[in-house]
C-alpha cells in the first residue's frame, strides 16, 4: 500500500472524528489550543489504537482468510464507507456532541468514531501493511483534523459536518474498490 492510499484511508477514517469535533467546536463557548489538543488526542489516539488491534486480530486469522483477503478488504471498506454515507445523508442530527471534555463522554465518542478503524486494521493484516507507520500516520492525521475541526466548528458551524462524512465514505469505498480491482488484475496502479 502506497503513501497516497494510506493518506486517503487516514483522511477517510478521520471524517467521523472530524465531524464530531466540528460539533464540539459548535458547542464550546471558548476555543483554546488546549481544548483542541485534548479532542485531537482522544480521537487521534483511538484512531491509531483501533487499527492496531484490528491488525493483530487479522494477523491471528490471516491463514484462514488469505485466499479471500481482497474481498474482505473490499467488503469491509465498502460497508464502512456506505455507513458513513448513510449517516451523512441522514436527517438525524443527534451526534451526542456537547462541550464536555470529561473522560466518559470523550471515551465513548472516541470509541464510536474509531470502530471502523478496527475493521481497517483487519484489512491491513490481509494486505501485509507495515502497521506501526500506518497507525502512526492515521493517528497523526486524525489528531490534526480533529483539532482543526474544533476550531472550524466554532467558525463555520454545522454546515460542513455531513459533507465531511460523505467525503470520507466515498473515499473508503473507492479504496476498497481499487484493492479488489488490483487483485483481480482489472487495473494496475
Amino acid at each position: 500500500m502506497g503513501i497516497v492510499e494510506l493518506l486517503m484511508i487516514a483522511v477517510g477514517l478521520s471524517m467521523d472524528a472530524f465531524a464530531v469535533s466540528v460539533c464540539k467546536g459548535l458547542s464550546m463557548k471558548k476555543i483554546t489550543i488546549g481544548k483542541m489538543a485534548v479532542v485531537g488526542l482522544w480521537f487521534g489516539g483511538f484512531q491509531a489504537l483501533m487499527p492496531l488491534l484490528g491488525y493483530f486480530l487479522g494477523s491471528t486469522f490471516e491463514q484462514y482468510i488469505k485466499a479471500v483477503d481482497h474481498w474482505v478488504a473490499f467488503v469491509l471498506l465498502a460497508l464502512i464507507g456506505g455507513n458513513m454515507i448513510r449517516e451523512a445523508l441522514s436527517k438525524d442530527d443527534d451526534d451526542g456532541a456537547d462541550a464536555s471534555l470529561a473522560f466518559k463522554p470523550m471515551l465513548l465518542m472516541a470509541i464510536a468514531t474509531s470502530i471502523d478503524a478496527l475493521a481497517v486494521g483487519i484489512t491491513f493484516a490481509c494486505l501485509s501493511v507495515n502497521i506501526i507507520p500506518a497507525v502512526s500516520f492515521i493517528g497523526a492525521t486524525t489528531f490534526i483534523l480533529s483539532a482543526a475541526g474544533v476550531k472550524i466548528g466554532s467558525i463555520f458551524g454545522d454546515k460542513w459536518k455531513s459533507k465531511a462524512e460523505l467525503a470520507g465514505g466515498v473515499i473508503l469505498i473507492l479504496i476498497g474498490s481499487k484493492i479488489l480491482l488490483e487483485h483481480l488484475g482489472i487495473i494496475a496502479f
